[in-house]
Parts: C-alpha cells; structure tokens; sequence
C-alpha cells in the first residue's frame, strides 16, 4: 500500500530523515513512533506529498508520489496536527467544501458528506458552527474532512492531543473502526495508545528508522530482567537475606510499606531464570507469609525508551568514533606531511652537498690541471735553454 524506498529530506546542510525504508500493507493500523524532532512529522509531509524528498521513491497506492502526485493525493486521507479547521463554517459546510476539494463527483457527494458525518459521530453538530464545538468535536470534524473523499490510506498526526480522557477513549474507538476499511498510520506520543490500537510499530529517532515491529515483540525484545512485585508479611525482617537463599535475584528492594504490615518488595532476575517456583517454595520456610506476587510486565514505553536510549548512546559512540578516525587521519597526515618536509629538507641537504662536492671536485680538477701545465712548462724549459746554449755555442764557433 505505502512503500518509502531510500527516502531522504535534507535543509540545507540538515538532514531531517536520512535514507529509511519501510512498508505498510494493506489494511494495516501503523504506529509511527519517535521523540520531538525525530524526523516523524516530515516523513508523514513527504508521504502526503506535502514535501518534496530530496532523494528516494514514496509509492502510494502503486503510485509515485513525486511522479503522479495528483493520483498518488487522491489515496489519502490526512489529518494534520493542530486540527487547522475553517471555524466560521458550520460541520456539514466544512465536510461538504472538502468533498469539493477532493474532487467527489457530485452525485455522490451529499450521500458521502451524510455517511462521514455518522462514522465520525457528528451528525448530531452538522448545523453547529465549528467555532463553537469542543476541542473533541474539532478532532472528529477534522478526521470527516480526511475521510470523505473515501481514501484507502488515512494518516493522522497526533489524534488524540489535548483531549479529555472520555474523548480520548471515543476517538480510539474510530481509530479501531478505520482500521477495517483503511490503511492507517498514526503519530503519537501517548505510547499506550499506540500500543493498544496498532498491529505495526515503526519508531524513528534523529531520522532514521531504529524498529519496525509489533508492540508485543518490542517489549519482549527490549526485555533485558525479569521483574516480580511480591507483597509479604515479614515480622523477622527475614526478606533482607533473600538473596543468599536464591543466588539468581540480582536485586530484592522494598518499594512501599502497607498499612496491614506487609510490604512490597520488587525482586529483579536474569530473563533465563523464574523466580516464582523458588519463592514459593523458600519463603514459607523463611517465616515469610506470600500475600500476592505478580509479574510486572514491560508496556511499549518502555520498550520505546529502552530502543531510543540504545539507539542514540549507539549513535553517539559512532560519532565519537568518527571523530577520533578523523582526529587519527589528521594526525596520519600530519605526520606524512612533516616526514614529507623532513625528506624534502634531507633531499635539498643532500643536494646542496651533492653540489658542493661538485664544486670542490671541480677546484680539485682545476688545480690539478693546472699543476700539470705547470709540470709541463717546466719540462719544456731545460729543451728551450739547451737549444739557446746550442745556438750560442753555434754563434761562436763561425765566429773563430
């Protein structure tokens, strides 16, 4: 029915929801579940087709919602937070206004206004101004203007906000009664609402999808001890040295003192063990008199707590992780660029010396070569002064 594949919202440099999938089938009441700012109330946008994604596919219906948005809006049925109603219209004049916004074909349309206004219980205000219903009324007034162009999904955003507990306990009731004609998704933050009216639970937290699951297989997932309230009567005070006689009781504290003389004690265990057997069995040999024992059972809020704790320490260690890789990678580079500067440093040495030598070398070769010229003139000299001694001798030989 509703199929949200790699869906991202981004602001800017902010993502609001980061790459979660998910599906809800046919005739399904979802539970869409997550602290303030999670991310909830702009995947329900993006779905309604309110927002654009930034990236990823929502099929609605068998319908792309960013492709054939139109067909895509017609399958839903939306009932915003904060129940934005036109208050100077009577209930039957807003209903009738939003059957025209819906594009109902008009032979149909008194006879659809007529049957939303039974479903939802108002039938008895349709003449009445909206400005002057109660908060409840607006709420039922809000969720006919959802449910009258016959959608085959129906999103609502915080149904039950700001109503009294009767009003509360009537509007579930509706919810449960959509649930047999439509596909249903709901936002809340009443946890046991949620628990009692949805077969689906999908919880997001800082944008992405941490569960999808039952209410029931939550909590019994997140369910880490086994916890047992037991009231007894106790006149020795014998309940303090419990846990020597049943090793397996990780903690034994009283939790309230009873008028009669007994006392509450809540008594915590490992999941693998049941306490109850044994207590039966130690307690009346301990002079401990067995009023009432009951195990205390784990609600969806808990559970909800248990996985958002989990999954923001998770999320947490992951950014310190991050960190310290980034912080590692800097000091990795660091490092290279200074071993990069020393053996830049060691290159230009070397060359300098490298030149240097070269230099001295090359003095070396000049000097050299020039002792050899030197040599050789002397060399030639004693050849040069025979000859002039030859040519004298020649001189004064014609001259005798």
């Amino acid at each position: 029915m509703i199929e949200v594949k790699n869906v991202t919202k981004k602001y800017g440099n902010f993502v609001a929801v980061d790459n979660i999938s998910f599906t809800v089938n046919d005739g399904e009441v979802v539970g869409f579940l997550g602290p303030n700012g999670a991310g909830k109330s702009t995947t329900m946008n993006m779905i309604t087709g309110f927002i654009e994604p930034t990236d990823g596919t929502i099929i609605v219906n068998g319908f792309d919602a960013s492709k054939q948005p139109i067909k895509a809006k017609k399958q839903i049925g939306y009932m915003p937070e904060g129940v934005p109603l036109y208050t100077d219209l009577t209930v039957k004049e807003f209903v009738t206004y939003m059957a025209e916004l819906k594009r109902v074909p008009h032979k149909e349309k008194k006879e659809r206004v007529t049957n939303v206004l039974r479903e939802t219980g108002i039938e008895d205000v349709a003449n009445r101004l909206i400005k002057n219903l109660s908060r409840g009324y607006k709420q039922r007034v809000s969720l006919a203007g959802a449910l009258v162009g016959d959608p085959k999904i129906v999103i609502l955003d915080e149904p039950t906000v700001g109503l009294d507990p009767k009003q509360i306990t009537e509007i579930r009731q509706l919810i449960k009664r959509l649930g047999k004609k439509h596909t249903v998704i709901l936002s809340s933050h009443i946890l046991s609402e949620v628990s009692q009216i949805c077969k689906k639970v999908i919880i997001i937290n800082k944008g992405k999808i941490v569960a999808v699951d039952t209410p029931a297989n939550l909590e019994k997932e997140t369910e880490k001890q086994n916890v047992i309230m037991i009231t007894v009567e106790d006149e020795r005070n014998n309940m303090k040295a419990l846990q020597n006689d049943i090793p397996e009781i990780t903690e034994c504290k009283c939790v309230k003192d009873n008028d009669d003389g007994t006392k509450q004690y809540m008594l915590k265990s490992s999941t693998e063990f049941d306490l109850r057997k044994k207590l039966f069995d130690v307690l009346p040999k301990n002079d401990i008199t067995i009023f009432e024992l009951k195990s205390a059972e784990k609600s969806l809020e808990d559970a909800f707590i248990t996985i958002i704790d989990e999954n923001t320490k998770k999320r947490k260690a992951e950014a310190e992780a991050a960190e310290k890789a980034k912080e590692h990678e800097k000091e990795l580079k660091e490092e290279s660029k200074k071993a990069q500067k020393e053996e830049k440093s060691e290159n230009k040495k070397a060359k300098k010396e490298a030149k240097k030598e070269e230099k001295s070398k090359a003095k070396a070769e000049k000097v050299d070569n020039k002792q050899e010229k030197e040599q050789s003139k002397i060399k030639k000299q004693p050849k040069s002064e025979n000859k002039k001694e030859k040519t004298k001798e020649t001189k004064k030989g014609g001259e005798k």
